[in-house]
């Protein structure tokens, strides 16, 4: 517990800086992209150049530029992400109002491809270079071909106007009826989660290969003990190493694809938050949304990090 610890405090320190480098990116290209505040507040009316230059006065847009990030930074350590020039609320609200049903869509989609993924790939690699070894093999290599967005389209059209399954769209909060929330999920999430299942099923066949045709699996049929029981407790182990690598970069695949999914199946998430301000010019909206995914994305990583130090014991060693 100690080294997890240690290891724990070390990546926090090395997330501190990436934070603040992430805040001044998107700062930047906030104040040099074409959505400007003082346009978005009086949008559908003609202000006069008085107008907007009373406005950015009271807003400080004509302060130096680092004297408007160390503000925005203060303002972001209290909590702060500004206001929406649009609907004069705080974009904390906005944010922590879209980003349950997000996170609920990513984790959900997370688990749907961790479960197909070792479920496909540690059978590829039990019946290597036979039939269902084959057949995962070209269906994991078409998975990762084919685009979220595109799976969605295919999705709604064969299981939800064909068929009649799911809903086209919408959402249902699971506090109202659970199994409406599960079926205006089901499509989301298996969109999102096919190409990361498809990938790491790839990763999970090839680390159980190299791990089978070690001597410690042969000594260990060898002196008696049950496939099975050499299989679960220390073959599968060991191959998940590679694979948490992977997942921990997949993850950021699929928070980025909330927003194209959101989008199709009308789910009013982080991602169709983000693309409703920058079609409507709220800077301070994309802003904070943008930071928000940046962020989380950091604390995902950290998160695998430490499980992938909990999996490898050697690493644990090292640390």
């Amino acid at each position: 517990m100690v080294l997890i610890a240690r290891l724990l405090v070390r990546r926090v320190l090395i997330l501190v800086p990436l934070v603040l480098g992430v805040v001044a990116f998107v700062f930047v290209v906030m104040r040099f992209s074409g959505n400007k505040p003082e346009y978005a507040y009086f949008q559908g009316a003609n202000p006069t150049p008085e107008q907007i230059h009373q406005f950015q006065l009271e807003n400080g847009l004509l302060d130096p530029l680092p004297l408007r990030y160390l503000r925005f930074v203060a303002d972001l350590a209290r909590g702060d992400m500004g206001t929406s020039v649009l609907t004069r609320k705080p974009v904390i609200e906005s944010v922590t109002t879209a980003l349950p049903l997000t996170l609920q869509l990513t984790f959900l989609g997370l688990a749907v491809a961790v479960v197909l993924a070792l479920v496909l790939g540690v059978t590829a690699a039990l019946f290597r270079d036979r039939w269902p070894d084959q057949a995962i093999r070209v269906v994991s290599l078409v998975g990762v071909a084919a685009p979220a967005f595109w799976l969605a389209l295919l999705m709604i059209q064969w299981l939800a106007v064909g068929e009649g399954l799911f809903p086209t769209g919408g959402y249902i909060n699971p506090a109202d009826s659970f199994t409406g929330w599960l079926r205006s999920m089901t499509l989301p999430a298996l969109s999102l989660s096919l190409p990361v299942a498809a990938q790491l099923t790839r990763v999970i066949r090839t680390s159980m290969v190299e791990e089978l045709d070690r001597d410690y699996v042969r000594t260990a049929i060898g002196s008696g003990l049950p496939p099975v029981v050499v299989v679960g407790r220390n073959v599968l182990r060991n191959a998940l190493i590679n694979p948490l690598t992977v997942l921990g970069l997949r993850i950021g695949y699929l928070i980025g694809g909330t927003v194209v999914i959101e989008q199709i199946y009308g789910l009013p998430g982080m991602g169709q938050l983000m693309i409703n301000a920058v079609r409507d010019g709220d800077p301070a909206v994309v802003q904070g949304v943008v930071l928000t995914i940046a962020v989380g994305f950091m604390v995902v990583n950290l998160a695998v990090d430490i499980l992938y130090l909990l999996v490898n014991p050697r690493l644990r060693s090292a640390a």
